[in-house]
């Protein structure tokens, strides 16, 4: 039987898996010492992103909430992740700094920075 998840980030500092059908909170991810600005769930739903005020991207395990990487590399806020959809284990991050970076979330490395986008960016992955 699947569970459809729900995942939630907060001015507390935490993030809560939420069990859709039940609205039962099924664990509360802690770690980050700044607001939660952004979640995303990778494409196969075994990791959740999260993205903080504090400047990092967590990168968590959904089944047991346990924390697998912390990302550094961002000078402000970051408001906005995604998982690049087409190839495993990207994820883009978007800051209050100007830039959208690209990691690889298996091993934790900066892979690129884009810089000269305006802050508080939004994006999506495609593939044409």
């Amino acid at each position: 039987m699947s569970v459809s998840l729900l995942a939630s980030g907060s001015r507390d500092n935490t993030i809560k898996l939420w069990e859709v059908s039940t609205g039962k909170a099924l664990l509360t991810l802690k770690g980050h010492r700044g607001w939660v600005e952004s979640v995303a769930f990778s494409p196969d739903g075994l990791m959740l992103a999260s993205g903080s005020y504090d400047h990092t991207i967590k990168l968590w395990e959904v089944s047991t909430g346990a924390l697998l990487h912390t990302l550094t590399g961002h000078s402000d806020a970051v408001y906005s992740i995604a998982f690049q959809p087409w190839q495993d284990g990207i994820l883009a991050s978007g800051s209050e700094d100007s830039t959208v970076k690209w990691w690889d979330v298996h091993t934790g490395e900066l892979l690129r920075t884009l810089k000269g986008q305006y802050k508080k960016n939004e994006f999506d992955c495609h593939q044409s």
